[in-house]
């Protein structure tokens, strides 16, 4: 069952959320892109536990910000210069810019500006770190829940990366409220977004999602996300 923002309907959000491993399996087939089950599985699952084990001091390494970078890209539009620029950052300036990142939460406008002083590093990206470790608190930018929420995709600023969090976290605890054995966050909105999205382009049209999906960014346009 597809989900718009408005829906109220907890089941239907449920649905949507518990299908997000087969609707990835899903694009990862449909765009020839096996090894997005396996970042997935990094980034989801293996990563927040990485990330806990440096309490109290938690951080992201370079080559952790790299997967992170090929996650949210095979996930969507793959650009290959931000793959370029994250691949060369300095590992010390990586290790300090996440740690002070995640001890600003929950401050997000903070969180997100510590983290896009690295180059290629934009909001989109920053939210993707951010819900790494704080999936509670910080959802990632992607843009089928942009839509949903904000109704465009076309704008990565801060400002509007805040607006999103704030329409999130609502939401999410909208559907706890109205679920007697689930807490939703703001990263499961996504995701149950993100599925549903993704399930009905798939349903149009499997090639459209294909030629999308491996669109680069215009050469003229370096703006990081």
């Amino acid at each position: 069952m597809a989900v718009d923002f408005s829906c109220a309907d907890v089941d239907a959000w449920k649905e949507a959320l518990s299908s997000y491993s087969g609707k990835l399996r899903s694009l990862s087939e449909a765009t020839s892109k096996p090894d997005l089950i396996v970042l997935d599985d990094f980034y989801r699952n293996e990563l927040p536990g990485i990330l806990s084990c440096r309490n109290p001091n938690p951080h992201l390494t370079r080559s952790e910000l790299v997967q992170i970078m090929r996650w949210k890209l095979s996930r969507g539009k793959w650009r290959p210069r931000l793959m370029d620029f994250v691949s060369n950052l300095d590992e010390d300036l990586v290790e300090s810019s996440s740690s002070k990142a995640f001890q600003s939460l929950p401050d997000v406008s903070k969180a997100v500006s510590e983290l896009t002083v690295l180059k290629g590093v934009g909001p989109a990206t920053a939210s993707a770190v951010l819900a790494a470790y704080a999936p509670h608190v910080a959802p990632f930018m992607s843009d089928e829940a942009m839509e949903a929420a904000l109704g465009h995709s076309k704008d990565y600023s801060l400002k509007q990366y805040l607006l999103f969090v704030e329409k999130l976290q609502k939401k999410a605890k909208e559907l706890s409220s109205n679920s007697e054995n689930q807490e939703f966050t703001p990263s499961d909105v996504e995701r149950a977004i993100w599925s549903s999205s993704i399930d009905a382009k798939l349903k149009q049209s499997p090639t459209d999602v294909v030629r999308k999906s491996n669109t680069g960014q215009n050469p003229k346009k370096k703006r990081k996300r």
